[in-house]
């Protein structure tokens, strides 16, 4: 999107985007670094409050700024960009919290600091690490970033998936770092609107483009590729699936891009379960980002282990598994599992695909030929 205002952009635009492409750059740079330094350690665990500061840069860079604007407790300012960081960054702890059980961002009570008015028409938000930044937007194409509390969900969670998998910023564990951060962005504005996933318009960064923009947002989980066509910035490059996979090298090897293909998924899943998305299909995926990924999971390995986790959570072959099954499928992967079993008194080894409708078993030793192991009959 950056890169297009470059391109295509007017002159002010072209070098707001620049700067903002270089500083993007650094702080992301820095990001991977206090990444690679998050380690888990034992520790006693910190009481469960939220502990919000909100800080005013004046317009400068310096982080996290010369003046402390709001703190935990305090009431609204008036200021709009400081209010909705305050609130955003309370729902944002409230869902991880009073759904999934964590305490801040580390699961220890961390502080939740926010900088707003960040540089001069600053188009961005970004965690760096240790804290939030929101820049002003330029007013042309950009509203201030913390209009949309999504975006400011989305950014958050980089900074949960930093103490979880810490996926690398790279390829497709990049991609689904974006993807996580995308779908519990979204689950904290529905959350707070109270919407389930049938009423939820799946928009990530809604009110973010101003009126003089041809979009509506800067992704759509629910149709990916359709969020913006505009002259300046372009078209929405997101696929849907893994035939449209975008295999070039810029944005990181397509994080921002591919993202779309593990949104898509969660999307479907969500829907196919029914109800409030951050309950069932939420759990599920925070589970597996919790305790399942890795550094270099891709998307396949998400799969498997979403599918995993939601049998260990609500059964295997129940409405919530094939949801999940489902979900991925309709983006072009299917679920794969290698295991072991006994089988007419010999242990096989078997490998299996799961389709939105039967599961087929493959053995590898011990027993030749197909034959279906689990479930006992085909659904």
């Amino acid at each position: 999107m950056l890169e297009n205002i470059v391109e295509r952009g007017d002159p002010e635009q072209q070098e707001l985007a620049r700067q903002t492409l270089i500083s993007a750059a650094q702080f992301r740079a820095g990001r991977q670094q206090i990444a690679a330094l998050t380690v888990a350690s034992p520790q006693e665990a910190a009481a469960v409050a939220k502990k919000r500061t909100i800080y005013d840069a004046q317009n400068g860079t310096t982080l996290p700024g010369p003046k402390v604007v709001r703190q935990e407790g305090q009431g609204p300012t008036g200021d709009a960009a400081v209010d909705e960081a305050y609130d955003g960054s309370g729902a944002t702890f409230d869902l991880y919290y009073d759904i999934y059980g964590r305490n801040s961002i580390d699961n220890n009570g961390m502080g939740l600091i926010s900088t707003v008015h960040y540089g001069q028409k600053y188009n961005n938000a970004f965690w760096n690490g240790q804290q939030m930044t929101y820049g002003d937007g330029d007013g042309s194409i950009f509203n201030r970033f913390t209009i949309a509390i999504d975006v400011i969900g989305h950014e958050l969670t980089h900074g949960v998936v930093q103490h979880t998998a810490n996926l690398v910023y790279q390829n497709q564990p990049g991609a689904l770092n974006e993807s996580m951060a995308d779908v519990f962005g979204s689950l904290v504005k529905q959350r707070k609107l109270g919407q389930t996933a049938a009423q939820a318009d799946w928009l990530i960064g809604a009110g973010l483009l101003t009126a003089k923009v041809k979009g509506q947002a800067l992704r759509s989980m629910k149709a990916p590729g359709t969020a913006y066509d505009d002259p300046v910035l372009g078209k929405d490059p997101q696929p849907a699936h893994m035939k449209d996979i975008y295999t070039g090298s810029a944005d990181n090897g397509g994080v921002h891009i591919n993202s779309g293909i593990p949104n898509h998924a969660f999307y479907n899943a969500a829907l196919e379960i029914g109800g409030n998305a951050w309950e069932k299909a939420g759990r599920i995926w925070y589970v597996t980002l919790k305790d399942k990924l890795g550094q270099n999971s891709d998307f396949q390995d998400a799969a498997n282990k979403t599918y995993q986790v939601a049998g260990d959570l609500y059964g295997a072959n129940s409405l919530e598994q094939k949801a999940v099954v489902k979900g991925w499928a309709d983006v072009g992967i299917n679920i794969t599992v290698s295991t072991g079993q006994w089988y007419y008194n010999r242990l096989v080894q078997y490998t299996y695909t799961a389709y939105p409708s039967k599961y087929a078993f493959a053995v590898i030793e011990g027993v030749s030929g197909w034959k279906q192991i689990y479930p006992s009959t085909a659904d």
